[in-house]
């Protein structure tokens, strides 16, 4: 017992140390970044902030024109780069990306900190520039933007070193004189091409990951969200330079479909955020050049609610799983199953709530839900309500509007309740990325896992029960990448968890260990583990010229390492160590003869 006393006094001062250490607040310097460009403070004139009405003719190609959704005031344009223009700016983030590759994970951990603290200081001007720019709400920024921003720093600081240093895995039987590992070496620069509904979460999530391995990154921002994209890039920038990264690690181009056809032509990994029709045309591109791909296609989400829930309590849950960012969310609920037993005492709430919804300019007033951010995709969610209208189903319930004003009237929608609905309806088959709520019975959880699983999409799926179990079976069939259990989206939260889809929602991860090492050369190194004491040599009977007995010792050797009980290999054993010995005395008489 006296042996075991030193040994606790010390691991508990150990841990004291640790403790107090964790208490003493890290150096980290404050960086600057001139907000002018982006800042609201009501006194702009009124020729820079008239209204935009967007050209019915084709939209010129040499600008991405800027606008604020929610009112359509004029932001300014962005110029659209060239194809040459794109591959200069990915040979510049190629020759910084060299000088990258040697950095420190304390100068990475420190960019990461410096990039924390800009956020949790200026938290409103960064919800507000994403407001402007998509006509969210300043909550709906801060859950979809800051919080998951945050996180993912948080994880990389904690976590990030250790899923990048070598990694020791088993040799097997016939190596077992040798030491084998995975490294994981920067790829060069990783190109991302990223949607517009989270801009400022869409920028960094595949920076942070790029630039923590080691890499170099250009990212095309979708082009309705050039304007706070660029900004976004402007806190970036001054980060890298408080930490001494090289000039051009990181780049924020802007443009439309021809600047990110060069980007993923010009790069060593493409990373796409949007649709599944650019999504494909993405491969073909990234086919000519054979580099790897990550998709993210979007989902039709599944939202399953049993009889033995809490009603109320997974009501409100399922409104904020349809309504977050006016619907305009990847990983949001577009399809809710309800069990027919609380069937209508569901509708009720999710009712009762969607009425209290007030839709409007989201910096003009007290609103819950903001605008559309697309040009005429409220009249795409208008019609795939009335195409469910003509095949039976019912608008339940719907949100108000507040003071809009003519001149914006189009980019809201109000949230919808719609009952009665089936899968012939394009409302339960395509995505509407939009603030419905479709609400469809079932009888059995058999029922709900075949009416889940009739997608073409297979992103994500939440599913409630008052007996976890139960709904973690239910999960567990579902044919999708993410599954949240008795929750919404909690997933996405965890960043050490991978984020991706399966179908039509496409391939390949982002986020946690696997989307930090798929920006990674995944390289597989073997070595001798006692060099150089012991050096592997080809055993004689496999030495060119092969002896006559060559075969007859390597059906031994196989039967020595892999035979189906000891006391074969055992035997095999004995006659592979004879081969041997016979091989060694014969070569030891050649040469006495000699």
């Amino acid at each position: 017992m006296a042996f075991w006393w030193p040994l606790l006094v010390l691991g508990f001062a150990y841990a004291i140390c640790r403790f107090l250490l964790m208490l003493i607040p890290p150096n980290v310097p404050s960086i600057e970044v001139d907000a002018s460009d982006v800042l609201d403070d009501g006194n702009q004139t009124k020729e820079n902030t008239y209204i935009y009405i967007p050209s019915k003719k084709a939209a010129p190609t040499d600008k991405v024109q800027c606008y604020e959704p929610a009112t359509m005031k004029y932001l300014g344009f962005f110029h659209a780069l060239t194809p040459d223009e794109v591959k200069e700016h990915v040979a510049q983030a190629r020759k910084a990306q060299k000088i990258w590759a040697k950095s420190t994970f304390k100068q990475r951990r420190q960019f990461l900190r410096i990039l924390l603290k800009y956020i949790i200081e200026h938290q409103k001007l960064i919800c507000e520039t994403s407001s402007r720019d998509t006509g969210k709400t300043m909550v709906d920024a801060s859950l979809g933007e800051i919080m998951t921003t945050c996180e993912k720093i948080t994880w990389l600081l904690e976590e990030g070193e250790r899923w990048l240093k070598p990694e020791y895995r088993s040799t097997g039987r016939s190596m077992l004189h040798k030491i084998s590992k995975v490294e994981f070496h920067p790829l060069g620069v990783i190109g991302a091409i990223v949607s517009w509904n989270y801009p400022f979460h869409n920028i960094f999530n595949p920076m942070l990951a790029a630039v923590f391995s080691g890499n170099g990154i250009v990212i095309k921002v979708s082009e309705h969200a050039s304007w706070s994209g660029c900004f976004y890039f402007q806190i970036i920038q001054a980060a890298l330079a408080a930490v001494g990264a090289p000039d051009n690690l990181v780049h924020v181009i802007t443009g439309f479909a021809e600047t990110g056809e060069a980007l993923v032509a010009s790069v060593d990994k493409i990373i796409f955020v949007g649709s599944t029709g650019v999504g494909r045309m993405i491969m073909r591109n990234a086919a000519e050049t054979l580099i790897p791909v990550t998709l993210e296609l979007g989902g039709k989400d599944a939202f399953i609610v049993c009889e033995d829930v809490d009603v109320s309590h997974v009501a409100h849950i399922a409104v904020r799983a349809a309504l977050q960012s006016s619907g305009q969310n990847c990983a949001g609920a577009e399809r809710f199953y309800v069990h027919q037993e609380i069937y209508a005492a569901f509708v009720a709430q999710v009712v009762k709530i969607v009425k209290s919804v007030c839709v409007g300019p989201p910096l003009a007033g007290k609103y819950d839900m903001g605008g559309i951010c697309l040009q005429d995709h409220a009249d795409k969610l208008q019609n795939l309500v009335d195409d469910a209208i003509e095949k039976g189903e019912e608008i339940f319930g719907r949100g108000s509007f507040g003071n809009l004003g003519e001149d914006a009237i189009d980019q809201f929608f109000p949230p919808t309740v719609i009952v009665n609905v089936n899968h012939t309806m394009k409302l339960m088959q395509e995505e509407a990325f939009g603030p419905i709520i479709p609400i469809m019975k079932f009888s059995s959880d058999e029922e709900a896992i075949v009416l889940a699983n009739d997608s073409n999409y297979g992103l994500g799926c939440a599913v409630f029960s008052g007996n976890q179990r139960r709904a973690k079976e239910i999960a567990s069939k579902l044919h999708c990448g993410v599954a949240a259990i008795n929750d919404f989206a909690s997933t996405y939260m965890c960043q050490s968890l991978p984020f991706g889809g399966v179908k039509h929602s496409g391939f390949g991860r982002f986020a946690g260990v696997e989307g930090l090492r798929a920006c990674c050369l995944v390289k597989s190194v073997v070595e001798d583990r006692w060099w150089p004491y012991i050096k592997t040599k080809i055993p004689k009977p496999l030495q060119y010229p092969v002896s006559e007995n060559c075969f007859e010792f390597q059906e031994l050797l196989v039967e020595a390492l892999y035979g189906m009980n000891v006391w074969d290999r055992l035997r095999a054993l004995v006659n592979v160590w004879k081969i041997l010995s016979d091989q060694n005395s014969a070569v030891g008489s050649a040469r006495r003869n000699q």
